[in-house]
């Protein structure tokens, strides 16, 4: 009710909108509409016009002025037919003005001269003039200002024939448009509310049509919005990587599935060497730099099913499922390697970056990712102890303590032997003095 008393406030008198083109985008979405009801409309009027040759032939037989007015027919419902055939291949026609306003004035005035060819007929051709009448609002798609004419030029057409060749009395003529006017109200009034009524409907629709782009684009933005928000609530802001929390969701989800599967896991601790003192003699936008190159130089050469996040600070965490000792040994080599190969300069400030990796393997009995990433965590502090840029793996008998008590000292015996090829790069183990499993990490120096 309220979209149709605000959009009745925008109509004219003649029920279209004021605004010209909101009324020419109304007609355009009308066209399709408009022109299969003038085809129509035509195809009947023809058919119509040419059924009341059996009149003619009953009041005038087969005379001469039987086969002008057959001829006369014939010619005007022919002419009705084209012009249904040319608006069924170009539907624009039965909203331009000159065919259709062409069509109403051929069959008016076809109407007005079975008058003075028939006479005897007078009855019928007032009928037949009434229902032209009725059809002009009706039944042809015009806009209501031509309608009107068409209706003056029929009334008019009338009282001239009637004064030429079929004079009526005064009362017949009188009552004849007194009946004409009548029904021109009454049909004026019906096309008027119906023309509101239909743009009143398409001003609501469109109102609608609104209403859902406007949902669709706040539905649209909302997911945009909540895309952002989860990849902010997965992902490291400063770095790009997986930030601790969904490392450790996803690093969980690895280690079900290897103790399902029966296959190794190995975690690897990634710290930066000598980071605080780069924040402290160059600022932190230097340090978040450096932050952010590493961790492209460690994804650069992970493969796709290894998992890295930020554990915090200038520390990585990376889980290489399906990676025994030794595989996870030459994935952290190569890793170092990237990381040291080629210098930082960043505003004419070189940077030496090199970073010291701490592996420890997930053993099938532990219940969480702690108790391996403590042995990670262990060999990590051994390896910045024997002086950073080196890869340090868990020693055996670590991997596999299982208690909680204090662990004795490590002893040259315990340290691994050198990877191939990697001698200078790779530390003896050395475990702390102290260090419960699955228990808080220790703080590195």
């Amino acid at each position: 009710m309220v979209t149709i008393a605000a959009t009745a406030e925008d109509l004219d008198w003649r029920g279209e909108f004021q605004d010209p083109d909101r009324e020419a985008l109304f007609r355009r979405t009308m066209r399709a509409h408009d022109a299969c009801q003038l085809r129509h409309a035509l195809t009947v009027a023809a058919g119509l016009f040419l059924a009341f040759g059996l009149t003619d032939y009953s009041l005038l037989g087969p005379s001469d002025d039987f086969r002008l007015l057959l001829g006369m027919r014939i010619s005007v419902a022919l002419m009705l037919l084209l012009l249904a055939l040319a608006v069924r291949y170009r539907p624009a026609l039965a909203q331009a003005p000159l065919p259709v306003n062409l069509a109403c004035l051929l069959a008016i005035s076809g109407l007005l001269l079975t008058i003075p060819l028939r006479p005897d007929g007078i009855l019928i051709s007032l009928a037949s003039l009434v229902a032209a009448s009725m059809s002009l609002y009706l039944f042809i798609p015009n806009r209501v200002p031509w309608m009107l004419a068409g209706n003056v030029y029929l009334i008019g057409g009338l009282l001239v024939v009637m004064r030429l060749w079929s004079p009526l009395p005064v009362g017949v003529l009188t009552n004849s448009l007194l009946l004409l006017g009548f029904v021109n109200l009454l049909c004026w009034m019906t096309v008027t509310r119906l023309h509101r009524l239909q743009r009143a409907q398409f001003a609501s629709l469109a109102d609608a049509r609104s209403v859902n782009h406007g949902l669709a684009a706040e539905l649209e933005e909302r997911s945009t919005l909540e895309q952002r928000l989860r990849h902010m609530a997965r992902t490291d802001e400063l770095t790009g990587i997986t930030n601790r929390r969904h490392f450790f969701e996803l690093a969980e989800q690895a280690r079900c599935e290897a103790h399902r599967d029966g296959t190794p896991l190995s975690l690897c601790m990634v710290d930066i060497d000598h980071f605080k003192a780069i924040n402290d003699r160059h600022g932190h936008a230097v340090g978040d730099m450096a932050l952010r190159v590493v961790a492209a130089r460690c994804q650069s050469v992970l493969r796709d099913s290894d998992l890295m996040g930020r554990y915090g600070g200038e520390e990585f965490v990376i889980a290489l499922p399906q990676a025994s000792p030794s595989t996870a040994g030459g994935i952290a080599e190569r890793i170092r390697e990237a990381v040291s190969r080629q210098p930082l300069e960043i505003n004419g400030v070189i940077l030496t970056l090199s970073v010291t990796l701490g592996i420890g393997r997930v053993e099938p009995g532990d219940a969480s990712l702690d108790p391996g990433l403590l042995r990670a965590d262990r060999a990590l502090y051994a390896g910045k102890a024997r002086g950073r840029n080196c890869v340090v793996m868990t020693p055996r008998h670590l991997a596999t303590e299982r208690s909680s008590g204090p662990v004795p000292a490590a002893s040259p015996d315990d340290r691994p032997a050198p990877m191939p090829d990697r001698a200078a790069a790779t530390a003896a183990a050395v475990a702390p003095a102290a260090a419960p499993a699955g228990g808080r990490l220790p703080r590195h120096p």
